[in-house]
């Protein structure tokens, strides 16, 4: 069950997943919600709270939140994982242009007109990186970055190469794409972002990667070491999957890992070219 979508046209879709988040999601949508009214965005953004069967009160919190904002909907589901979560979030969208983010905000919402035209670069999927030169982070633990770049390192060599950061949690899509890439994945936990780009690549699609302000989160409902070894054999699955399924099997870059569109300009540059949306 979710809450009547509002029939006004809408040009971007916010979808977060959410599990036991009621502590953290209303800071998350006031802040959101302040930052859209002031770029004159909040009546052409739909926010999707896809929960994944919270049982602390997350998905009604969501729901009386949307009663006064009608762009605001809420996907109530049954548990199944951050992936499936976001599958179900981003088929639901109807903006031309989808992102998914996480609630805790890593990626500050106000970085967000960097994925966006005038901005953005010209790609059907533009992805935060935390990793691309400009890229910043702010208290992340030593050993958490040495295992994000192990995993990359195995992604690199059994999935797809030339992505710096595949697990950055904050990504956005064209509605075609988003549609397209989401009714073909099946993953439903947190490796679900490697699936996604897998089968861009080889569907065709430009990558683009932008380098971010990144903030670690201390309560992150990632388990590092159990986690990482579920997602190191879920890519493996989809290392299987593309190499056994003909219409999707990951087509070879056309020069290495330089074939990912990679968006170098610094980040000062960005933060000048903020534009209003009015």
């Amino acid at each position: 069950m979710h809450t009547m979508a509002p029939t006004a046209p809408v040009t971007l879709s916010l979808v977060i997943p959410t599990y036991n988040e009621a502590d953290r999601l209303p800071s998350a949508l006031a802040r959101i919600r302040a930052f859209l009214g002031a770029q004159g965005w909040l009546a052409t953004t739909e926010i999707i709270i896809a929960d994944d069967g919270s049982s602390d009160g997350t998905g009604a919190l969501a729901t009386r939140a949307g009663h006064d904002w009608p762009h605001l909907v809420t996907l109530l589901l049954p548990h199944a994982g951050k992936g499936a979560a976001v599958r179900q979030g981003m088929l639901t969208a109807r903006g031309d242009f989808v992102c998914f983010c996480d609630v805790d905000l890593s990626m500050p919402i106000e970085q967000i007109v960097r994925f966006l035209p005038p901005l953005a670069p010209e790609a059907e999927i533009v992805i935060a990186s935390r990793e691309a030169p400009g890229a910043r982070r702010y208290g992340e633990p030593g050993y958490r970055h040495v295992m994000g770049r192990v995993f990359n390192a195995l992604v690199r060599l059994w999935v797809i190469r030339g992505i710096a950061d595949t697990q950055c949690g904050f990504k956005r899509f064209t509605r075609t794409a988003a549609r397209d890439l989401c009714a073909r994945q099946r993953l439903p936990g947190f490796s679900f972002d490697v699936e996604l780009l897998a089968l861009a690549r080889a569907r065709g699609y430009c990558i683009a990667e932008i380098p971010i302000d990144w903030y670690h989160e201390r309560h992150s409902r990632v388990r590092p070491l159990r986690d990482t070894i579920m997602m190191v054999r879920d890519i493996w699955q989809v290392r299987q999957r593309m190499r056994r399924d003909p219409r999707i099997a990951v087509k070879p870059a056309p020069h290495g890992d330089d074939a990912n569109t990679n968006a170098t300009e610094s980040h000062e540059d960005h933060e000048k070219t903020f534009v209003s949306a009015e």
